[in-house]
């Protein structure tokens, strides 16, 4: 018989092993989107971060942010998470807070898969983000990527149906022409960078669009959904029931 210890006094329940923090906003979450629960192929638990809306995050950079993503963090914790990580890669900004508060491996951005696609293939990453314009360096410090980090950068902020649905939280999603939108920015980004060895999706909207991405540049695509899954691999390891 297999005797358990309650670990954590304020845990009512078990069984979900990523938590997730998500911005107070409203737009459809696709399949493949880390705001849908259906993307991941484990449980995982949400917990929306009140007022902290995209403008605030993405566009002001508020740093009094920081204390309403480390008590969401918490509550997450609390209820019994393995591992927190966010539904913005622009949470970069607040990495380091986070993960300094809690007891628990915290990794709020895909940026941090940054150094690791770099050293896999020796060249150049070019990274997707919801709006170039407000991706500064400070994202990449919080993550442990240098200033000197050989990388290429391009937004879908100008792209009509993404800026619409998402940033502009317009109330509907036409999924097929984000697709469409994003495999344009793909494509020309390659084209003028062709030194480039992976894409990186930094938006967490877009990986419901990595398969078409990939199709069309046929280069590595990192993401959300290939972060999450990694970690969560190594958080939850099942025994090995092969044969010899």
């Amino acid at each position: 018989m297999t005797t358990f210890t309650v670990s954590n006094p304020k845990q009512a329940w078990y069984g979900e092993s990523i938590g997730i923090m998500i911005l107070d906003a409203s737009y459809p979450c696709v399949p493949g989107n880390v705001g849908n629960a259906s993307t991941f192929p484990f449980s995982v638990r949400y917990e929306k971060i009140e007022g902290a809306s995209i403008d605030r995050l993405i566009n002001q950079r508020d740093p009094e942010l920081v204390t309403p993503f480390i008590e969401a963090a918490q509550r997450l914790y609390d209820a019994g998470v393995h591992a927190v990580t966010g539904a913005c890669g622009f949470m970069a900004l607040f990495q380091q807070e986070v993960q300094q508060a809690l007891k628990i491996p915290v990794f709020l951005s895909p940026l941090l898969q940054l150094p690791f696609m770099y050293q896999i293939t020796g060249k150049k990453v070019g990274i997707i983000t919801a709006d170039a314009t407000n991706l500064r360096s400070k994202h990449f410090s919080s993550t442990g990527v240098p200033e000197s980090f050989p990388m290429a950068i391009v937004g879908m902020e100008s792209q009509p149906e993404f800026s619409s649905a998402v940033l502009k939280e317009k109330g509907t999603l036409d999924s097929d022409k984000i697709e469409d939108e994003i495999v344009g920015v793909a494509k020309e980004l390659v084209s003028q960078h062709p030194d480039i060895g992976s894409i990186l999706l930094e938006c967490s909207d877009l990986p419901p669009y990595a398969y078409a991405v990939q199709a069309a540049v046929g280069l590595p695509v990192f993401d959300f959904f290939t972060m999450i899954t990694y970690v969560h691999t190594t958080l939850i390891r099942p025994p090995f029931t092969g044969f010899l």
